[in-house]
């Protein structure tokens, strides 16, 4: 394993473990720990964006070039994750079967376009 490999690993865990024990305690009301939660959360995030700045120097690239294309592209996913989401609670939280289906639906779709958008269509 290549040592860039090997820091991205151990950054994305710690964050994603931090990102994801914060959100817990942040959005479960019988654990009673709201700021604790959004702080941890906060670390995790903090830590997962250091990961990405981490790898970029590790491979020699500039840290992050920004152009309208990567913010569109950026845009589309949330939205697509953000529909995702809405759909199952949707279904699972307020009882609308057919319409949570179909907004979960249109979410996937939008994450799908990310694919071609990414990595271009071939032969």
């Amino acid at each position: 394993m290549k040592k860039k490999n090997f820091v991205t690993l151990i950054l994305s865990t710690i964050g994603g473990i931090l990102f994801a024990l914060g959100m817990c305690m942040a959005l479960l009301p019988q654990w009673n720990a709201m700021t604790p939660g959004v702080v941890s959360g906060a670390a995790g995030l903090l830590v997962l964006l250091l990961m990405i700045f981490v790898r970029r120097r590790m491979e020699g690239k500039p840290v992050i070039a920004l152009s309208f294309r990567s913010v569109a592209i950026a845009v589309l996913g949330i939205v697509g994750a953000l529909m995702l989401g809405l759909g199952m609670c949707m279904v699972m939280l307020w009882n609308l079967l057919v319409a949570g289906i179909a907004v979960g639906l249109a979410g996937i779709l939008l994450m799908l376009c990310l694919i071609p958008l990414l990595r271009g269509l071939e032969d």
